[in-house]
């Protein structure tokens, strides 16, 4: 795994870091593996607290981030993460964006910044942010970052978390900000799995192996005799669109994820939080749901990342969080800012060169800044 590699990280004084949004901890765990102190972290979720609290630490407040004094109740830290609430910019469901009671929820994520200028932030959020507002959700969260001073230099990047290690095909936007008084010029690291790259896909074989071995998070759900048979109509790989329409086991599915059972020469398709109706990923070799800890596998979490909460629970907390392993490389690109060691540039300037460009172009540009010649 390549969290591993974080562990071999000195520091003569580990940076410390804020939480936001923080859920079961996904996000968290390859910067504290890397040796950042998680000082202060938040989550409306109280089961998600209690695994964030036996994995990543007991630094976590269970309320709603709407009624912290910021001045009075955190620390001073110099990077803040987070994945802000992003039901109002999923694809899946209908898309208000920046006018849905949540899409707002990232103005929080913002004060913090604002209030504790860390040196860097990193947020994020599902591909449908990128489009939400016809392009104008983006645009106005980036511009809103810009304007904190002594100002932000914020660089976009839609990850497929598959491309880095990552047995998932999980797209993500990840939102990087450096204070430009830093003079650090920071660029999205580059893919490392897939065709032509460095190493091949994680599948989902690959990513399940041994798994009925672990303890913790395995129980088998219980399972309609019914989908079992619907499940045997299905291919590996396949979905509903398997069963024939003139059959009695014939089901209408409105998204792709509906009796989605895994391929196992590839990475799995998205593990999601939540929803009935046969979305509850299914194993390739049998005819049924995925356990809990084979979800954890498929999202990177290791095997002594325990969760707590019932069965449903642990699900939605495995479905919402950032795979640990997908940022692995993001860690350790931010490292030199955090060490001082690296030549500075001036931001102000690489700035001005991005306010001319649309986010289509500025996607583009992080992109190509990242790969290896």
């Amino acid at each position: 795994m390549s969290l591993e590699r974080l562990k071999d990280i000195a520091w003569e004084q580990p940076p410390k870091l804020i939480s936001l949004f923080s859920g079961c901890g996904g996000m968290d765990l390859p910067f504290k593996m890397a040796g950042f102190e998680v000082v202060w972290a938040i989550d409306s979720n109280e089961d998600a607290c209690r695994t964030f609290r036996n994995n990543i630490g007991d630094v976590i407040c269970n309320k709603k981030i709407e009624d912290i004094n910021i001045e009075q109740e955190v620390p001073e830290a110099e990077i803040i993460i987070g994945g802000f609430p992003c039901q109002d910019f999923s694809q899946i469901w209908k898309r208000p964006g920046l006018n849905g009671t949540r899409g707002s929820l990232y103005t929080y994520f913002l004060e913090f910044v604002k209030r504790k200028k860390p040196k860097a932030f990193v947020a994020e959020n599902v591909k449908g942010l990128l489009s939400a507002n016809n392009y104008k959700a983006i645009e106005q969260i980036i511009q809103d970052f810009e304007k904190i001073e002594p100002g932000y230099l914020v660089k976009p990047k839609l990850y497929n978390f598959a491309d880095y290690g990552v047995p998932q095909f999980r797209q993500r936007v990840l939102l990087v900000g450096i204070r430009m008084d830093t003079g650090f010029d920071f660029v999205h690291p580059s893919a490392e799995y897939g065709p032509n790259r460095d190493h091949p896909y994680r599948t989902a074989r690959d990513a399940l192996k041994g798994v009925e071995k672990v303890r913790h998070n395995n129980e088998h759900h219980k399972i309609h005799p019914k989908t079992v048979k619907r499940l045997k109509k299905i291919e590996p790989g396949g979905n509903f669109t398997d069963i024939p329409r003139d059959s009695d086991l014939y089901v209408k599915g409105l998204i792709s994820h509906v009796y989605r059972r895994l391929d196992p020469n590839l990475p799995s398709s998205t593990i999601i939080a939540g929803g009935g109706g046969g979305t509850w990923g299914y194993h390739y070799k049998e005819p049924r749901a995925l356990t809990n800890r084979e979800r954890a596998r498929l999202q990177t979490f290791p095997d002594d990342f325990v969760f707590e909460g019932s069965i449903t629970e642990v699900r939605r907390q495995i479905g919402n969080a950032v795979p640990p392993e997908g940022i692995v490389a993001v860690v350790e690109s931010l490292i030199p800012l955090f060490k001082g060691d690296y030549a500075k540039v001036d931001l102000y300037q690489v700035n001005e060169k991005l306010l001319g460009m649309s986010i289509q172009e500025r996607l583009k540009y992080s992109e190509l800044e990242g790969i290896k010649i």
